[in-house]
């Protein structure tokens, strides 16, 4: 597998759109940290302020903040993605 920038998926149990979005980059051949946020509301509140969203999944990728589900498919779709994650960007 080529090289690639950290990715850190902060996620939240049980959460449809956290496992697919976990699915989605493993799919993809993407390597992954998955952070648990579910019971730490120190941590979910510091990813509000830092995100401006309540919700996760959320993605930050070579310590960027990408955004959720919807977001990885758009840049999925307009192949940013790869870029982003293999260090083109």
């Amino acid at each position: 597998m080529a090289d690639q920038n950290d990715v850190v998926v902060y996620v939240s149990r049980p959460s449809w759109r956290c496992w697919l979005t976990r699915r989605y980059l493993r799919r993809r051949g993407y390597r992954f940290e998955a952070i648990d946020a579910t019971n730490n509301s120190r941590l979910r509140s510091w990813l509000e302020h830092f995100t401006g969203r309540e919700t996760v999944p959320y993605v930050f990728i070579d310590r960027r903040p990408v955004g959720g589900l919807r977001e990885i498919r758009a840049l999925e779709r307009s192949g940013a993605l790869e870029h982003l994650v293999r260090g083109g960007v």
